[in-house]
């Protein structure tokens, strides 16, 4: 048992020094490029090579890909929405892996001080083993005195060694864990750089489907830049949001006639409702796995318990609450991470799409039956008004910083997107639409 004790505290303390040393050491002298040196960058720069040329034969594939959909909208559609899914579902994973990541580092700068704490105490121990393993009693009965020193080593050991043996012990069960620790930090490493090139290669392959999809809106409205252009002219002619949805229905074409096919919409799932009520069938997840549809799944009065977040996020203002400006939160404030992909949390047509006083990058969409939902925050948006956009398609992007008026007053350090739900013009607690699960999500 001593020996591997020893050798193991002999290598740590050895370490210590060593790292001690290489703390304080004076920078070497710039030295000669070896050939090994050499060898490596040419490694490196193949490796890059080979990166790249991967990268570019993605590209050409994913084009290939979206040639193929053509104008086919559902599968348009079908991509949107799994690749955004996608997308969400490893950038949860990167936090979680974050998280513990930050727990781990955490534990080794805890095991890293108490070892410092204690390095007088494993020098003692070195140098107590050391003696006990390598000098031997003095011999017995030669002098009165060398018998009188014998007895007192051979009492002075006996209750030395046992105590040492008990600290190494306690010692090397701690390197263990710290030797354990390190592999698992180094494996979390590995695991969240995987998934960020994964999260960056399904990014541009959602980038591409976005531009693809909004290539074939533009074609199916010529007017489109001119409605737009109109649009922002409306929303600095109004003060208030209510004010901007309004105006926006009445006055401009493709708001409208949004509008007009939301009614439309509203009635028809309403007769639905009421036939389903009639029968006991319900409505469930089920409804949204239609990709083709270009009305709601279901009436959204009838959506609650089964709305996804639109982005991931830690919710950090509720309903009802301060809103940081001595008013009442009339929605809900997720904190994001910069880049979030933010995607629709319902079916509905976009009735306005653009820069609005304090509140950024604004979207609003009407869902029928007298319901619109507004999302607010983002740095880009990616839809145009008049567009149907269906639960779980990607529709904005976040920034890097806060674009709210409200939260940047509060000095946040990461983008917020502000989500707010209205019924007739009055704005209505969002919870009870939200899916389960979504609701423990954004507990933190």
């Amino acid at each position: 048992m001593r020996a591997p004790l020893l050798n193991l505290l002999l290598i740590t303390g050895l370490a210590g020094v060593s790292f001690a040393q290489a703390q304080t050491a004076t920078p070497p002298q710039t030295a000669a490029v070896s050939p090994d040196a050499i060898k490596q960058r040419e490694q490196e720069l193949e490796a890059a090579r080979a990166r790249q040329k991967s990268a570019e034969e993605a590209q050409a594939k994913l084009k290939a890909e979206i040639t193929a959909l053509g104008q086919d909208r559902t599968q348009l559609n079908q991509q949107l929405i799994d690749t955004a899914a996608n997308v969400r579902s490893v950038e949860t994973k990167i936090d979680e892996a974050e998280a513990r990541l930050r727990n781990l580092n955490g534990r080794e700068q805890q095991m890293r001080a108490s070892l410092d704490s204690r390095r007088a105490d494993i020098v003692e121990v070195l140098a107590a083993l050391q003696r006990a393993g390598r000098r031997t009693p003095p011999a017995l009965l030669v002098r009165p005195e060398d018998a009188l020193q014998s007895l007192r080593t051979a009492m002075l050991l006996g209750a030395v060694v046992p105590e040492l043996r008990g600290r190494a012990e306690a010692i090397a069960g701690e390197l263990g864990e710290l030797v354990a620790l390190r592999k698992n930090i180094a494996s979390e490493r590995d695991q969240l750089a995987l998934d960020r090139d994964r999260v960056r290669n399904d990014q541009s392959r959602l980038t591409a489907l976005v531009d693809e999809r909004q290539r074939q809106q533009a074609a199916r409205e010529k007017d489109l830049d001119a409605e737009n252009s109109r649009a922002i002219m409306l929303s600095k002619q109004v003060g208030d949001l209510q004010g901007l949805i309004t105006k926006m229905e009445q006055d401009l074409q493709s708001a409208a006639k949004a509008a007009e096919k939301a009614a439309e919409a509203a009635k028809q799932a309403e007769a639905k409702a009421a036939a389903s009520a009639n029968t006991g069938a319900k409505s469930g997840p089920a409804a949204f796995k239609d990709r083709s549809r270009t009305t709601p799944a279901i009436a959204f009065a009838s959506a609650k318990g089964l709305l996804p977040l639109p982005v991931n996020g830690n919710k950090i203002r509720d309903f009802g609450g301060s809103d940081g400006v001595g008013g009442v939160q009339k929605g809900i404030s997720l904190a994001t991470k910069p880049g979030s992909q933010v995607t629709t949390p319902c079916d509905g047509w976009v009735v306005y799409a653009g820069p609005f006083r304090s509140y950024g990058q604004l979207l609003i969409l009407n869902a029928g039956g007298g319901y619109h939902v507004l999302i607010a925050g983002m740095e880009r948006i990616s839809v145009n008004i008049g567009q149907f956009v269906l639960t779980g398609e990607p529709v904005a992007t976040m920034g890097s910083t806060s674009q709210v008026a409200s939260i940047l007053a509060t000095n946040a350090s990461q983008p917020v997107l502000y989500v707010e739900f209205r019924k007739d013009g009055t704005p209505i607690d969002p919870g009870p639409w939200w899916a389960a699960n979504e609701g423990e999500k954004v507990r933190g």
